[in-house]
């Protein structure tokens, strides 16, 4: 007969089993493992208590020999004197270094690296609190990561592996509710039109349109004999053409083609095209492989897939013929916006867009003004600061902006700028109806302290490289990521060259500007903090762009301007950074990738404050996000903390 005793053990044993896998499927990346190996995960798992204040792995434990994972309470992780990593690799810091301290709470699991590695920790583990974790030991551990592709991924590659994921979900979420697919990721080898329309350049006008009548379509490709493009016609050059009443239809079809027409490869996005369509204001581009034609993708074949307009919206933006129509069409960018996030379409993809939907704005409130104050017959540069010299804007943005002219000296500086200040203080108050609000710290063109000659702009920035104050260098940060957004060059290439080669060539302003970067922290704790002896979700929140995206724009700012890297983007900052072996490749893809989802949280906060009919913050509360976005968000923080802490030791701060 068997023991009564015996088969409680067991039942409560199959009931703690029970309980286990009710919680480890709440998180990633349990969720996403097969029901056998969640199970057969959770009868290998121990119970383990610990007091508060009690050590539970440390770098003088020895070897790892236990995974943990937090089940109830807090675990803070300290890791002291961590090595920073200088321009020529690793190198060990001081001793006595600040190291990371970050807090781990429910369905946080430690110590990873180590168990991977066999080696001992190289952060001290110890409970803030009374805390519950699930023990596995390291020979199943490892056997786990055999068995189930999602829990090696997660355990090689931390919370990176986990946006894959969260795009997806995004993709699905999104289908399920709109019933269609979304064009922009895909390659263009799917959408082009592979037998497009293609002439010689000789052949006669009429001829050319009676094909293009014959065959429906909208273009005709002017090719050589190995079909390399040498230009386009398409129906809008015809309307052109017969417009100006002096139309020959005998005359060969290279006369009326628009030459060198812009291209991409069939591996390149359908966002590229977009990009392209609507910087250039075409309806069709040439896709090119290996220096042939291989097809064609129009502006009808994105619409007609992607439905929100996005080539449409710009064509509008640059020919709206006044202020008020040009801010009712640029209210539609939210739509837009709100269309592309459903879909998952990635975040610096999107900033991009809204960045070159607010340059046709730009574009068209300067036509504008021209049109109506009439053209001072001073030629000038439109220049762009901060995120909107970076192409990095979301919608809640304001104007940061300033002219650039050429000057044969002080006096004609003096009269130009104030010649110009009419056109600019138009500029800036149409930009602000348009939905673009003025500066709050007055960086914009119609401040006479940004309306200057080429020989004006390089003595700013001289001053303020070779004279650095601290509340110089903070006000004037943003004009380090500078952009020609409207007009001719008017010295404006040569003005960048000698930013790059001053701060090159002085240190101690490096130094200033890597103090300025330090000066916006991540959270302390990662994301979360203890408050009466509970874990919660930190009820204050914080602020996305100041305390997480910062960190990332001014790190790389500083690295990229002391390396004379002349890329003003984010993220390709990073790469080119990693180009010239001031970090790794593999440091510069967990930054962008981190960079990237900081973004996409920020952009998918907006539009909710937007869709509640809240004004749109950079605030965010923890607690309001999902176990996901709470991962990948912690690990998020943790890069840009390490991000700052390289520049530190680089800069002995």
């Amino acid at each position: 007969m068997p023991d009564k005793t015996d088969a409680a053990k067991k039942g409560g044993a199959d009931q703690d089993v029970q309980g286990w896998m009710q919680f480890l499927r709440e998180y990633p990346p349990f969720d996403q493992m097969e029901p056998s190996h969640v199970r057969g995960l959770a009868e290998r798992l121990r119970p383990r208590f610990f007091a508060a204040g009690q050590e539970i792995a440390s770098p003088g434990g020895g070897p790892a020999d236990a995974w943990y994972l937090v089940r109830q309470g807090a675990v803070e992780g300290c890791r002291r004197g961590a090595p920073a990593r200088a321009k020529t690799g690793r190198v060990d810091g001081p001793d006595d270094a600040p190291g990371e301290v970050f807090v781990l709470g429910p369905g946080d699991a430690f110590p990873m690296a180590a168990l991977l590695q066999g080696r001992p920790a190289h952060t001290r583990y110890r409970a803030v609190q009374e805390t519950r974790c699930l023990q596995l030991d390291r020979s199943d551990f490892v056997a786990l990561l055999e068995r189930s592709e999602p829990f090696r991924a997660f355990a090689l590659r931390g919370a990176g592996s986990l946006l894959g994921r969260l795009h997806q979900r995004t993709r699905q979420e999104a289908a399920a509710m709109q019933g269609e697919s979304y064009v922009f990721d895909q390659a263009l080898a799917s959408v082009m039109a592979r037998d497009p329309l293609t002439c010689e350049p000789d052949l006669p006008l009429s001829r050319a349109v009676r094909r293009m009548h014959e065959r429906r379509v909208g273009s005709v490709v002017v090719t050589d004999g190995q079909r390399r493009p040498l230009g386009i016609f398409t129906l809008r050059d015809l309307r052109r053409e017969v417009a100006s009443a002096a139309i020959r239809l005998d005359a060969p079809i290279h006369a009326f083609m628009t030459p060198a027409p812009v291209h991409l490869s069939p591996e390149d996005m359908a966002f590229e095209a977009v990009l392209l369509m609507t910087r250039h204001r075409i309806g069709h581009l040439c896709i090119v492989a290996a220096g042939a034609l291989v097809g064609v993708v129009s502006e009808r074949d994105l619409f007609a897939l992607q439905r929100i307009g996005v080539v449409h919206l710009a064509r509008a933006l640059r020919q709206a013929g006044d202020v008020e129509t040009l801010r009712g069409l640029r209210a539609d960018l939210s739509r837009v916006v709100s269309g592309m996030l459903a879909h998952g379409i990635d975040a610096l993809q999107v900033i991009r867009l809204i960045a070159q939907m607010n340059d046709h704005v730009t574009h068209r409130v300067i036509e504008l003004a021209l049109g109506d104050l009439g053209d001072p017959g001073i030629p000038f540069s439109w220049l762009a600061f901060g995120s909107e010299g970076r192409r990095e804007q979301t919608l809640l943005t304001d104007q940061d902006n300033g002219l650039l002219f050429q000057a044969a000296s002080d006096a004609e500086a003096r009269d130009r700028r104030e010649a110009l200040r009419p056109l600019a203080e138009t500029v800036n108050l149409w930009l602000d109806r348009c939905g673009l609000p003025l500066c709050q710290g007055q960086v914009m063109a119609r401040n006479p302290a940004l309306r200057l000659s080429a020989r004006e702009w390089a003595q700013r920035f001289a001053d303020v490289i070779r004279k650095p104050a601290p509340g110089h260098v903070l006000q004037a940060v943003i004009c380090f990521d500078l952009r020609l957004l409207w007009g001719e060059d008017n010295g404006f290439e040569a003005l960048v060259r000698f930013v790059l080669e001053q701060v090159a060539d002085c240190p101690q302003f490096q130094r200033m500007l890597a103090d300025t970067a330090l000066r916006c922290q991540p959270p302390s704790g990662g994301l979360f903090e203890i408050a009466g002896g509970a874990w919660r979700a930190d009820a204050a929140g914080f602020d996305l762009k100041a305390q997480a995206l910062t960190p990332f724009v001014d790190a790389a700012r500083v690295f990229a301007l002391s390396s004379g890297v002349a890329e003003i983007s984010t993220a390709g900052r990073l790469r080119a950074l990693a180009g010239r072996g001031v970090f790794s490749d593999r440091d510069a893809d967990a930054y962008i990738e981190s960079y990237r989802y900081l973004q996409q949280l920020r952009l998918r906060h907006h539009q909710a404050c937007f869709h509640a009919g809240r004004p749109a913050t950079d605030l965010i509360q923890s607690g309001s996000l999902n176990a996901l976005d709470r991962r990948i968000l912690r690990e998020a923080l943790r890069q840009a903390a390490d991000l700052q802490k390289l520049l530190r030791y680089s800069y002995q701060r």
